[in-house]
């Protein structure tokens, strides 16, 4: 979430859209808006459902801005209202709990930790030499990898809420550690384990499918 240079500076540019100031509020939408469409999609499940978030948030946005008290970025502000927004109508349409609640399922490792270095390691996190999985090649055609992505995409739908949020934020999106915490409002901690969690959901359903086609997953 790199700031646009276009865009004044934070006191300057909540004092201007407090002020009423129809062009500095044109030129946030225009700078901003994209970005957190692309992040509402990741709570919601159809692309009407994020714009109506988009719309919602910046009305949140101009009806609290004199709420402003500038401990965090201007922007960071208007993307917790985005998120806290997002999640809300995500957990009204998936019917499902909070966001912040933990679930049972997802309470321990699915891969064997084992087969992970740990923080006394080289490497904490990646494979242990030798208990990597192997896969013999790379998808041979676009019928390969669409069947990959779907694998990949079904694994992603059996993850809890907030794991499949820091997945998507983490690893489609593109999103830094220190970001996810502070547009969630969780630890580093909690955000390490969580996207540990879920990338291995993923990848031991990847190795379970490879393994099922005769070949097995590795990871890069």
């Amino acid at each position: 979430m790199t700031a646009a240079a276009a865009l004044p500076a934070d006191d300057i540019l909540v004092n201007q859209l407090r002020s009423g100031n129809e062009a500095t509020f044109a030129l946030v939408l225009d700078t901003w808006s994209g970005s957190m469409l692309r992040l509402a999609q990741s709570f919601v499940s159809t692309p009407a459902s994020a714009e109506e978030v988009l719309q919602d948030t910046w009305i949140a946005v101009i009806r609290g801005i004199d709420g402003f008290e500038g401990r965090a970025a201007f922007k960071t502000w208007v993307f917790r209202i985005l998120v806290n927004t997002a999640k809300k109508r995500g957990i009204k349409e998936r019917r499902t709990i909070p966001f912040a609640s933990l679930l049972p399922g997802d309470s321990g490792p699915v891969v064997d930790p084992t087969r992970f270095q740990t923080a006394a390691d080289h490497s904490p996190g990646r494979w242990h030499s030798g208990r990597e999985p192997h896969r013999r090649s790379e998808p041979e055609n676009e019928a390969e990898r669409t069947e990959m992505r779907s694998v990949i995409a079904a694994a992603m739908t059996e993850l809890p809420d907030r794991s499949r949020i820091v997945l998507t934020l983490r690893d489609a999106k593109g999103y830094s550690s220190d970001e996810v915490c502070a547009l969630l409002g969780i630890t580093a901690v909690n955000q390490r384990v969580i996207l540990h969690r879920a990338r291995a959901t993923v990848r031991s359903r990847l190795e379970t499918y490879f393994t099922a086609t005769g070949d097995t997953y590795a990871r890069r």
